[in-house]
């Protein structure tokens, strides 16, 4: 009987095992792939993570990260927008960010199984049943993790899966002549994609489309050539850019409707308590905020200080408080790209307003947060 079962190893997961281990929770953690392994993602994050991150005994910049400084956004036409990001933050691909946290995780005494799905969550008297590919678990309390789309999502019969998501994201590593310190969010017709510096001399390049060119086109290649390809700066990133690897990592039905923070009595947390758009580079610095809050409220709860109604009115309040304005923002800010017309407008009216862009970064990013005090 563990204390904690944590359904998905991603920053959400991992960063939660590490917190509750150190504070003396007994933690068991499931991931379905083996570490380490690429996600589809933009691998930005603000550095409002920082201090946390450092507390949790990992510091991204001594792991090669890049520090991000400025961005650049730009209208189909190629017509651009930039200023300096206001707190900053680091580019570190999550091959290496979750291989990081996977060894603490271990070191401060999380149990972790890796390459094992999870097939049932079943409440019991003590708690819950969770069965596996490869065993049967007990936990007091499950937080799941799985990220933005998983086959849990539909066995708990998420409110959200009842929609169709239009989106396909695409993620890339690839060599490219780009300033180190500038994060770049080039638009195309109905969608956008992201490149900013990475470990290594390398760079991330993600994007987010619409199924539906995609089924058109017949063909990611295809679609790269039609849509995201009328943007200069696109154009020219895939005319110049080593792309290393043979085939991009994909995942379909993304999905930024709002989602249930406790589902069955299930914890949910980072992507899979709500994603905010892309376009806004933050949802790694929400997970990793959105796993501080929960470590901290379950850290009282088995101190005796919190009963479990006491804990979920508390998570669902404070997790609201923090993201909930986010979250919103994020939506209304993707509206208003997408559209070549639309975009080239809103780009020259934040260029011609320096700080309307600064107030809309302000309202998408929260303020640097400190770590539960093991």
């Amino acid at each position: 009987m563990y204390d904690v079962a944590i359904l998905g190893g991603g920053l959400a997961g991992l960063a939660s095992a590490i917190g509750l281990s150190k504070a003396g929770i007994s933690v068991v953690l499931i991931e379905k792939n083996r570490y380490p392994f690429h996600r589809v993602c933009g691998e930005y994050v603000s550095l409002e993570t920082l201090n946390y991150l450092k507390a949790l005994g990992f510091d991204p910049f001594a792991a090669g990260a890049a520090h991000l400084k400025r961005l650049q956004v730009s209208a189909p036409s190629g017509n651009t927008l930039e200023c300096n990001l206001d707190l900053g933050g680091f580019g570190l691909s999550r091959y290496r960010f979750d291989l990081e946290l996977v060894q603490l995780a271990q070191a401060a005494g999380a149990t972790l199984h890796t390459r094992e799905k999870v097939n049932a969550v079943d409440p019991n008297g003590n708690g819950y049943r969770i069965k596996t590919s490869e065993r049967e678990i007990s936990a007091r309390i499950v937080i799941g993790a799985f990220g933005k789309r998983s086959t849990l999502d539909k066995s708990l019969e998420r409110s959200f899966l009842q929609k169709r998501s239009p989106y396909v994201g695409i993620k890339y590593h690839i060599h490219y002549d780009q300033e180190d310190d500038l994060i770049a969010l080039h638009n195309f017709k109905d969608g956008y994609c992201g490149i900013s510096r990475i470990e290594d001399e390398k760079y991330c390049l993600c994007y987010l489309a619409q199924n539906r060119h995609l089924k058109r086109l017949r063909s990611i290649p295809e679609m790269e050539k039609q849509m995201l390809r009328t943007n200069p700066h696109l154009d020219r990133i895939f005319v110049k850019a080593e792309f290393l690897w043979k085939r991009p990592v994909v995942i379909n039905e993304v999905s930024f409707a709002p989602k249930p923070l406790l589902e069955q009595g299930i914890f949910t947390c980072g992507d899979a308590a709500g994603m905010i758009a892309p376009l806004c580079g933050n949802g790694m610095a929400m997970a990793l905020h959105g796993a501080s809050l929960l470590t901290g409220l379950l850290v009282d709860h088995f101190s005796g200080r919190l009963s479990i109604s006491e804990l979920e009115q508390r998570y669902v309040k404070e997790w609201r408080a923090l993201f909930a304005l986010r979250l919103q923002v994020g939506r209304n800010v993707q509206q208003l790209f997408g559209a070549p017309v639309t975009t080239e407008w809103v780009v020259r009216l934040f260029k011609a307003l320096p700080p309307l862009t600064r107030a809309v970064m302000k309202q998408t990013h929260g303020k640097s947060f400190e770590a539960f005090a093991y």
